[in-house]
């Protein structure tokens, strides 16, 4: 998953960017709502965290822009405005969860995985398809009942995977989740992080079908049918 950070803080930034980075996260950050504004136009996120108090345009006004446009994008501000009339007034102007300055990690990923399971239509932490699970909370993945190893990248890869099932997901966003702007990784990765899949789920009955010009998707096969 593919994260905005919109925070002028630098110190703030590069701790909260490790945090979620450290939680398998590909996160981009800049330092104002204006270069948020623009680089939304062109690239695609999973969810923004935006701070209120940013030089030039503030927080709430970079998301009253992004609702104006109807961009769908899942919103969390952050802040240090904790007065009530703020954090309605946050909400109305089209974010989806508030957060108060300071808090702990391990609640902005727990937010974060809230927000991110309502935009793509799921209920649970638990993202299941046949014999296969993922336990997005407490990071662990499952086939048959046995405990499934995956390196970061893989795991990123089976989770867009998993939300989008048993639609396609496009070679484009998977390369988009794998990776931020300060990381080089080529289209070839997302070949790479499949095949390994591949072999760890082919045996149990669950397959990544290449979806020729498009991307790939999962299919139950053999016994996980049964």
């Amino acid at each position: 998953m593919r994260l905005l950070l919109v925070e002028d803080d630098v110190m703030l930034a590069s701790g909260i960017k490790l945090g979620l980075c450290g939680a398998g996260y590909a996160v981009d950050w800049v330092g104002s709502g204006e270069r948020a504004e623009e680089v939304m136009r062109t690239e695609r996120f999973d969810a923004a965290v935006i701070d209120i108090g940013l030089p030039g345009m503030d927080g709430l006004e970079l998301t009253h822009r992004l609702r104006r446009d109807a961009h769908t994008l899942p919103v969390l501000i952050l802040t240090a405005r904790d007065a009530l009339q703020d954090r309605v007034q946050g909400l109305d102007l089209g974010a989806d969860d508030y957060m108060v300055k300071p808090f702990e990690l391990p609640e902005l990923l727990a937010r974060l995985r809230a927000l991110l399971r309502r935009s793509q239509a799921a209920s649970s932490a638990v993202l299941s398809f046949g014999p296969l699970e993922l336990d997005t909370a407490q990071r662990r993945g499952s086939i048959d009942g046995q405990p499934l190893d995956l390196g970061p990248r893989e795991w990123t890869v089976l989770e867009y995977l998993l939300l989008h099932a048993p639609k396609p997901a496009s070679k484009e966003k998977l390369l988009q989740a794998l990776t931020g702007w300060d990381k080089e990784i080529t289209a070839n990765a997302v070949e790479v992080y499949v095949s390994r899949l591949r072999g760890k789920l082919e045996p149990h009955g669950v397959a990544l079908r290449a979806i020729r010009g498009f991307g790939y998707r999962l299919e139950l096969t053999g016994r996980a049918l049964a």
